[in-house]
């Protein structure tokens, strides 16, 4: 049997997290100690859209909370598309049959996550979040903190589709050239708009 490699995917939570501008600051704080109370344990106080995290159409229409869509919407077979040295347009999506496949747009962005995130990111222009759509993608993800800024046009394409979009990714650079099953299961939030979710490659 081939053996799997996992890449974890996931931003790590902590006070260092960047929160997106406007929104608060993650807070982690120990509640509990071993020493003192027997056992150790922390409070999160989290908007849902922080971190690693899943868009529900719900985030920004009249649509589909993410505890309403089904369990095989959160994993699938990806390919991460490197625009590091280039343009996202709709010369870089490969000419491949894309339907429902998780497409990850690999910028470079998440490298710099402690230090100047919010500054010269590329954003999906709206022609290619179109071709998504039409290739009836499954999910598009990002190694940033959005596809799009203000008035977030690459959302109100893809979110009505039902077409999950992944944020604040790290690390997509180990999956260039390579074949593998994403997984991104979200926390099960009543009525979640978004939420953190663990985003892992397993690399055949």
């Amino acid at each position: 049997m081939d053996k799997v490699k996992i890449i974890d995917l996931t931003m790590p939570l902590d006070e260092k997290t960047p929160a997106y501008v406007g929104d608060p600051q993650i807070e982690i704080k120990q509640i509990a100690l071993l020493k003192k109370n027997g056992w150790n344990e922390k409070r999160i106080n989290s908007n849902t859209h922080c971190g690693t995290h899943i868009d529900a159409p719900s985030h920004m229409l009249e649509g589909k909370n993410l505890d309403q869509l089904q369990l095989e919407l959160f994993y699938g077979e990806g390919i991460v598309i490197d625009v590091r040295r280039r343009n996202i347009d709709e010369q870089c999506i490969p000419n491949q049959k894309l339907k429902d496949k998780i497409v990850l747009f690999l910028t470079g962005q998440s490298d710099k996550r402690y230090d100047n995130y919010y500054q010269s990111a590329k954003f999906i222009p709206t022609e290619v979040a179109l071709k998504l759509a039409k290739e009836k993608v499954k999910a598009v993800g990002i190694d940033s903190f959005s596809p799009d800024e203000e008035p977030y046009p690459v959302h109100k394409i893809l979110l009505p589709q039902n077409i999950l979009i992944i944020e604040n990714l790290i690390d997509l650079k180990l999956l260039l050239q390579k074949k593998f099953i994403i997984h991104y299961f979200p926390l099960r939030i009543t009525k979640g708009d978004g939420a953190p979710c663990r985003a892992i490659a397993f690399v055949k």
